[in-house]
């Protein structure tokens, strides 16, 4: 018969949960090789990677935020000129009008001044047809007028002095009458 602690001790020898000794002490020392070799090596080259790439990565952010800074005060920059020139198109323009309006000015005053030598010149030339007219007239009325006046009298009137005196009369009846009937209907 075999007992319960035999059965139990060559159970226990033949499990294989339970490692044997000397693989205990190879996997301890492997496991112990292997830290070491992690901890003095391939940890500190994998610290240095990573801080390479945080310092580039911060790098990287601080060249943006200079970048966006500088892009900031180019867009500031040609604003201001946008409106600078928004500002001096609007005085170009209003330059602008008002030479237009003092051309337009000027060649109003030109024009006005021309209607004003015109309307002179067709004055004095009327004035001086008129006065031509009113010689013809006269030298006409008189010669008629004394040839009438010789009829009626019985005659002759043929002296110029009187013949002028009666001519100089007669017009000038002629004239207070018109006078006279232009001051009636005035």
């Amino acid at each position: 018969m075999i007992t319960a602690a035999s059965v139990l001790a060559a159970e226990e020898a033949n499990n294989p949960l339970i490692p044997h000794p000397f693989e205990l002490v190879v996997g301890i020392f492997s496991f112990v090789v292997v830290m070491v070799v992690l901890g003095r090596i391939l940890v500190p080259r994998l610290q240095k990677t990573l801080e390479e790439r945080t310092e580039a990565i911060e790098g990287g952010l601080e060249r943006a935020e200079q970048a966006q800074k500088e892009a900031q005060q180019v867009l500031d920059q040609y604003k201001a000129q946008q409106k600078a020139g928004a500002v001096e198109a609007s005085n170009e323009r209003r330059k602008a009008e008002e030479q237009g309006a003092q051309i337009i000015a000027e060649a109003k005053e030109k024009a006005q001044a021309e209607a004003r030598k015109i309307v002179e010149d067709a004055k004095k030339q009327i004035e001086a047809e008129r006065q031509q007219a009113l010689q013809s007239l006269r030298a006409e009325i008189g010669a008629m007028s004394v040839d009438l006046a010789g009829r009626v009298v019985g005659e002759s009137l043929e002296d110029s002095a009187r013949q002028s005196r009666v001519v100089d009369r007669f017009l000038d009846e002629l004239e207070s009458r018109a006078r006279t009937q232009e001051q009636i209907t005035s």
